[in-house]
């Protein structure tokens, strides 16, 4: 068989050979956000004031991400500073947990299904402590509408050329891990 003869065989082989494997570089990625960076972005977003109930101003400050990995969960805690007309200035801690979920119109990662898992607030009444935990879902509420957990920087969103858009979430024993496909 001729140079020639073997080059028009062997040509088309290696362009699709050569094709595929570009194909593969623009396919599905994962990327690992860790969970001091997820710490850093958030600690940028606080202290968050939210008046509630009226009478109940609250100030929730110095937020602690923790990873729940069997239920890709995201826990958070905080200390909440309560001030109000009826009461003396009051401390005591808030923890809450939700679920993962990709924003896509704020390329985020918010939580979903929040819900608190633990309040305290020393020296008062079991009413007032009920009235205060209210409130506390209150702010709560606003945490998960308003304050994403992670954005996504626009080098994560654009790799060789082509513009991705995040579609899973999972948590892993160091943060994160999002899982990026080409958009369509």
């Amino acid at each position: 068989m001729s140079y020639a003869r073997r080059f028009l065989l062997i040509a088309p082989l290696a362009a699709a050979a050569l094709l595929a494997g570009c194909a593969s570089l623009t396919g599905p990625r994962e990327v690992d956000v860790p969970l001091e960076r997820l710490q850093r972005g958030l600690d940028e977003r606080f202290p968050l004031q939210q008046r509630a109930l009226g009478v109940f101003e609250l100030e929730l400050s110095r937020p602690q991400l923790a990873i729940l990995r069997d239920n890709d969960r995201l826990a958070l805690s905080a200390t909440v500073a309560v001030t109000s007309p009826l009461l003396r200035p009051l401390q005591g801690n808030v923890a809450l947990s939700g679920r993962l979920q990709v924003d896509n119109v704020r390329n985020a990662v918010v939580l979903s299904d929040a819900r608190i898992d633990g309040f305290s607030v020393g020296g008062v009444d079991t009413a007032t402590r009920g009235q205060l935990a209210a409130a506390a879902n209150v702010v709560v509420e606003r945490i998960v509408r308003d304050v994403p957990v992670y954005h996504f920087r626009p080098d994560e969103l654009r790799y060789l050329g082509v513009q991705y858009v995040p579609t899973t979430i999972h948590t892993t024993r160091e943060g994160l891990r999002v899982r990026f496909e080409p958009a369509k």
